[in-house]
């Protein structure tokens, strides 16, 4: 036995090192916590820069009336859904080989020098010139996408340490919530924009508005540049000899649901996000003058959908997130019909199409606009969470771009009440698609995902290594507490 002054002395030591290890549990969490908010905040920037077209597409018309033709008008607002695609299969990869903060620190730079060259965009003609945003809006779309699965997944892991009794609300409220309000602020920038500038200067309207643009992911630089490594990640991780072969044979119905669910959303939200402005400047007033008015109009098609996000996070843990999402898709069926059926009447009643439309897109918040990014970041391990949430993610965006496609053509040769019946069918096959192919994920703890996969790789001969370098992990520790500090 020692003396009691050695005892003592240990006692205190004891009670020292036990001290330490609360304060830094604490900084910890509150690593946590800013990693989740810095982590989902730039998804800002991919709603603002899809919504950003709504009402470009009505000043470019009325600016250059011969050279932003149709032809012109779907590369423009194609070229942002190109480069998401690459960005959303490229950046899930690279997310899960070299870290979710190198990924995160990646997508942040592509957009800003992407949004300041569409900003300073020249040519000798105003075709050269579209052709150069065309290019500029590509390498934004290449960030934008990358954010899918390097914000999401990185926020899904922190949410997970800080708050694991509440990871679907607070990963919602960071991930699809910035997104969503992408449309209304972009729609608010114009507006304030075009007050200062005037009709007349339209030119300085759209530079203005793509500049920006810019502001938003620079605003988390530097912390992103300060996030610490999740433990998911640093213990799951599988940087060599990635099992593709098995992932797929593990997970092949979770991805034909994630994807084909995605597909069919983004199939219809999109177009009718991009095209809105000029759905509804066809049935307001002086519209081809006033772009102040198609504006407001827009800004409250937009505002009614936010209400959306929060029904979708309250539902999400009471009846589950599966359930939720097929809620969702119901919506697109039962508003979709309505207005569809109802168009040539109801388009003459400009508050009520508003009213009504902006419910069509509220359904698509509160069910796959809330869930799509939930599930896919829940249902797969971390080892390829970020792969597979780019998948899901870039195959959505396909969706996208077909339905753009598609979109002008089909009011052409159909009628534009078509386009919402073909929404409502869409709504059918997500449901169907939810319910047989998605998972029912319950929101347990993220690590019991990764310990059944990692046994069944074991169970299938499959050898490699887990988690990254140790010393990688500490640093970032440290140099989160630093910024805590």
């Amino acid at each position: 036995m020692g003396s009691p002054e050695v005892i003592e002395d240990q006692n205190v030591v004891e009670a020292q090192v036990k001290e330490s290890e609360i304060v830094v549990s604490k900084k910890s969490k509150v690593a946590s916590y800013i990693s989740i908010a810095c982590s989902g905040a730039a998804l800002i920037s991919d709603g603002y820069q899809n919504n950003l077209m709504t009402m470009m597409n009505v000043l470019f018309a009325l600016a250059y009336k011969t050279e932003y033709n149709s032809t012109m008008k779907t590369r423009v607002s194609n070229a942002l859904l190109v480069g998401e695609v690459l960005g959303q299969v490229s950046i899930g990869l690279v997310c899960d080989y070299l870290g979710r903060k190198f990924a995160l620190v990646s997508t942040t730079l592509l957009i800003v020098i992407g949004g300041i060259l569409a900003a300073a965009a020249h040519g000798s003609t105003p075709t050269g010139m579209f052709w150069m945003i065309t290019v500029c809006r590509g390498i934004i779309g290449f960030g934008a996408g990358g954010e899918y699965p390097a914000s999401s997944t990185s926020a899904s892991e922190a949410a997970n340490e800080a708050t694991p009794k509440r990871r679907g609300p607070t990963f919602i409220m960071v991930t699809n919530l910035p997104l969503s309000l992408g449309g209304p602020v972009a729609i608010s920038i114009f507006l304030i924009v075009l007050s200062a500038a005037g009709q007349n200067h339209l030119s300085t309207v759209w530079r203005v508005c793509f500049a920006i643009g810019c502001i938003f992911p620079l605003s988390v630089f530097w912390f992103r540049l300060r996030m610490m490594t999740s433990k998911l990640y640093h213990e799951g991780a599988i940087k060599k000899n990635v099992p593709y072969g098995l992932t797929i044979k593990y997970y092949w119905k979770s991805l034909v649901g994630t994807c084909g669910a995605w597909f069919l959303y983004d199939f219809v939200t999109f177009p009718n996000g991009v095209f809105s402005g000029a759905i509804i400047s066809s049935i307001v007033p002086d519209s081809a003058t006033n772009l102040k008015k198609t504006a407001e109009w827009n800004l409250l098609l937009g505002m009614i959908s936010i209400p959306g996000v929060f029904i979708g996070a309250f539902l999400c843990d009471r009846i589950g997130r599966k359930n939720t999402m097929m809620l969702g898709f119901s919506g697109y069926l039962v508003f979709g019909l309505i207005i569809g059926i109802a168009y040539e009447k109801m388009s003459t009643i400009l508050p009520l199409f508003i009213v009504f439309y902006g419910l069509f897109n509220c359904c698509g918040n509160l069910g796959p606009g809330d869930m799509l990014g939930l599930l896919s970041s829940e249902c797969y391990a971390t080892a390829v969470r970020g792969t597979c949430y780019g998948l899901s993610a870039a195959i959505g965006k396909t969706g996208a771009a077909i339905g753009t496609q598609c979109f002008t053509p089909i009011q052409s040769h159909l009628g534009k009440k078509w386009t919402f019946i073909i929404a409502a069918l869409c709504g059918v096959v997500g449901v169907a698609v939810t319910f047989f192919f998605v998972p029912n994920v319950t929101g347990e703890d993220l690590g019991v995902e990764d310990k059944k996969f990692h046994d069944y790789l074991t169970a299938n001969g499959w050898q490699g290594t887990y988690g990254e370098d140790s010393s990688s992990f500490e640093e970032d520790e440290k140099s989160s507490v630093k910024t805590e500090l």
